[in-house]
């Protein structure tokens, strides 16, 4: 992978704020011609910086959600435990992101149902299944303040 420069981070934000721009567009905002601003994108594309495009749906216009967090311990925590949990939540089509944690709580995720009914007929499931799931609380969004929708970190800016 080529050394990242300060052209290479430009061109990062851009994508990630639109990945529709025009190569020239592109080019212009970075203050380069527009072959050696694209050569730029195929390299971190090539580099797998870019892991690539789509669109963002707003799917809360089109379907009522629920979103729920919920924090969750396993009761023991080996390698094969770790495995069998990450792996089904990985699958879930409800959750919408999992995130394994240090401190008090081994996962936080996100789960997307159509109700409350739902959420708990899935949380249900799992406890089914075996997944060694100790315990888990549950938190529901009333309002989102703020997403990161994929952007870059805050010092990519400067």
């Amino acid at each position: 992978m080529h050394k990242i420069d300060r052209y290479d981070l430009k061109i990062l934000r851009i994508l990630s704020e639109d990945g529709r721009i025009t190569k020239s567009a592109l080019a212009e905002a970075i203050n380069l011609s527009v072959t050696p601003a694209w050569e730029r994108v195929r390299k971190l594309e090539a580099a797998g910086l870019v892991r690539g495009y789509r669109a963002l749906i707003d799917w809360g216009a089109l379907f009522r959600t629920q979103q729920v967090l919920v924090e969750i311990s396993l009761a023991r925590h080996t390698a094969q435990d770790m495995r069998r949990f990450e792996q089904r939540f990985a699958e879930a089509p409800e959750v919408a992101f999992c995130y394994a944690t240090g401190g008090g709580v081994d996962y936080i995720a996100m789960i997307r149902a159509r109700d409350i009914d739902h959420y708990q007929r899935f949380i249900d499931a799992l406890l089914l299944e075996d997944l060694g799931i100790e315990r888990y609380y549950t938190y529901i969004v009333t309002k989102t303040v703020k997403t990161a929708e994929d952007l870059p970190p805050a010092d990519a800016y400067e």
